[in-house]
């Protein structure tokens, strides 16, 4: 090697870029401790679902609240997931409503919904209200026509009953379970009071049939469809405990409920 060459430094000999030397460098931090540091800042997002992570600050469940935080229960966000359902869903359901041994109350152990009763319980309210007037009119008009008219009151009652049906029984039989022993859900069972109401949108169109005797007939066969749904999944929800006084009293009134629909609406 020429003489001029072997005088000049490394870093010349490595075309600008001077190399690094073990004594020069300095002290870094810990791979471990560096990405700790940097999940500290980006925490991963919720629910395990690989999506990105959430800015530093953010609340937990994004735009839900915390259900252990008392405010979340004002927060209209808090009861979206009830509500996020497609219609698939919903249709396998009423299917299952009239089908007791289909394993509805399985079905809404992972999903429970409120879109279905809610709609349910909605129909049902109109449906009785217009179909009521409409067969009261049918049997009338044999008689005498000119001496009916339009009952609005039936709009109220069908809204005061089906409504506080489906929020208090529910309510009601959830609290007399926990005293006695079982651990239900109370959401479970609005979606299951809910769908068991179902049977009587069909039955309120058969029910316009101008003949007394098989108006009974249909209703005594979709009220003991829609108790002995209640008791199937009464069952499933006890697992096993013995609650037969308490599924034995919510199958009668389910079944006081088909006949006061009748008696009221349909007489």
């Amino acid at each position: 090697m020429d003489e001029g060459y072997a005088n000049l430094p490394t870093s010349h000999l490595l075309g600008s870029v001077p190399a690094v030397m073990q004594d020069d460098r300095k002290p870094g931090i810990p791979a471990a401790q560096g990405a700790t540091s940097r999940l500290q800042e980006f925490p991963p997002a919720p629910g395990g679902n690989g999506g990105g992570y959430r800015p530093p600050g953010a609340p937990a469940d994004g735009d839900i609240e915390n259900q252990a935080n008392w405010k979340g229960y004002f927060n209209v966000a808090s009861y979206a997931p009830y509500f996020n359902v497609d219609t698939d869903v919903v249709v396998d359901r009423l299917i299952s409503s009239v089908y007791p041994m289909d394993g509805f109350y399985r079905k809404i152990d992972v999903n429970p919904d409120m879109y279905g009763p809610l709609w349910i319980t909605t129909t049902l309210v109109f449906m009785l209200a217009a179909f009521g007037n409409f067969a009261t009119y049918l049997m009338q008009k044999k008689k005498n026509p000119d001496m009916w008219n339009f009952d609005v009151g039936y709009f109220s009652w069908a809204a005061s009953v089906m409504y506080g049906y489906a929020i208090v029984v529910p309510a009601v039989f959830f609290f007399l379970f926990q005293y006695f022993g079982s651990r239900p859900n109370l959401v479970r069972f609005w979606c299951m009071w809910g769908y068991s109401l179902f049977v009587f949108i069909p039955a309120s169109v058969l029910l316009l049939i101008p003949v007394e005797f098989l108006r009974w007939v249909i209703i005594a066969l979709s009220g003991g469809a829609s108790s002995w749904f209640i008791v199937l999944n009464l069952k499933d929800c006890t697992q096993g405990a013995d609650m037969m006084v308490l599924i034995a009293s919510a199958a009668v009134l389910q079944f006081a409920l088909a006949l006061f629909i009748k008696v009221f609406f349909f007489a």
